[in-house]
């Protein structure tokens, strides 16, 4: 786990919000066609509406959350769902906490 790449993915206002997103998907996304917001994640797509930014930007930010280890994404078809990896964050907090 590389603690450095999760502190500069928490260090983006945008990158925060999703997170704190996929922390309550069913309240912050409307139901979805394919995927389920608990199981398979939140649809690429539809975070980059809830942020109001064009779908690359918010795929870089995907992308970003996901080299650090704090989300995973799931293909269904031809998207990508994502959902954040709760196991992972609890690492990352504790070395934080830890101060290594």
């Amino acid at each position: 786990m590389n603690l450095q790449l999760a502190l500069r993915a928490l260090a983006n206002e945008r990158r925060l919000l999703i997170l704190a997103w996929l922390r309550q998907p069913t309240r912050h996304f409307p139901v979805q066609v394919d995927g389920d917001l608990l199981t398979d994640g939140v649809c690429g797509l539809s975070i980059a509406r809830k942020l109001r930014v064009s779908q690359p930007t918010a795929s870089e930010h995907l992308k970003i959350l996901t080299r650090a280890g704090l989300i995973r994404g799931k293909r269904i078809k031809q998207w990508t769902f994502y959902r954040r990896d709760e196991a992972r964050i609890r690492k990352i907090k504790k070395l934080i906490v830890n101060g290594v």
